[in-house]
């Protein structure tokens, strides 16, 4: 028996799967992982991440974003995207925590989603705290200035910037849903970023069957009950084949 089939399996019998993602996830549609060799974070200095920088000079860091929302907006849900947002329509769903800020999950239909770094589809007010749309913020970078609110503060995405704490509720959430899955899915994520590479480690703990999905080692594949060592397009195509000719999906 494959692994894929194996995984198949295990998605087969459970009821409550927590998935967690990670760059590897997004690449297929389009969108770099920041941390490879060719992302962003190669390119640039790590300082220009930093909420003080974007503080200091919101312009420089927009001119940066940039080129990020111009991949997002384009971007279409990938494999992976599609696949887990079936398995959500499909009732096995417990939840999907994801380290992107892609809005992709979503876009592919996920509703069970909680964004532990935040979204660049969100933006708000610094000083006042009024929601704005993408488009205000598109309109304003497109004129190289700095977006505005009318209260005069600068409009930030609602992402969590370097030495930012991520948001209470969203990493309580996360960390208490594990307790209740009868399956964990770590897939596209090397693992490394904290505090979201703790998950899989309280799964681990907890006794609950882990999966990784991931091109290339990660600190907790000699403690998973499956290590799939391939694209997350290959692998979920696999997958749901099994799921196919198996129980009918």
């Amino acid at each position: 028996m494959t692994h894929f089939e194996k995984a198949a399996k295990f998605i087969e019998k459970s009821s409550k799967i927590y998935v967690l993602t990670g760059a590897g996830i997004s690449t297929e549609s389009g969108i770099p992982d920041f941390r490879g060799p060719e992302g962003l974070y190669s390119k640039y200095s790590p300082e220009i991440f930093e909420i003080s920088f974007f503080r200091r000079n919101p312009l420089e860091f927009y001119k940066l974003h940039a080129r990020l929302l111009e991949l997002i907006i384009k971007a279409e849900p990938g494999p992976g995207h599609k696949f887990f947002a079936k398995l959500e329509e499909k009732g096995k769903i417990l939840l999907i925590a994801t380290q992107n800020i892609d809005g992709l999950h979503q876009k592919a239909g996920s509703k069970k989603v909680v964004e532990l770094h935040g979204s660049a589809m969100r933006y708000y007010c610094e000083n006042c705290g009024k929601k704005f749309s993408i488009e205000k913020v598109i309109e304003s970078v497109k004129e190289e200035k700095v977006p505005l609110c009318q209260c005069g503060g600068v409009i930030r995405p609602d992402i969590v910037f370097f030495s930012e704490p991520l948001k209470e509720e969203d990493l309580k959430m996360a960390f208490d849903k594990v307790k209740e899955a009868d399956l964990f899915i770590a897939c596209g994520t090397s693992l490394v970023v904290y505090p979201a590479a703790f998950l899989p480690e309280l799964a681990i703990r907890l006794g609950i069957p882990l999966i990784i999905i991931n091109k290339g080692d990660t600190q907790y594949d000699q403690f998973s009950t499956l290590k799939l060592d391939s694209s997350i397009g290959e692998a979920v195509a696999e997958i749901s084949k099994h799921l196919t000719s198996l129980y009918n999906y």
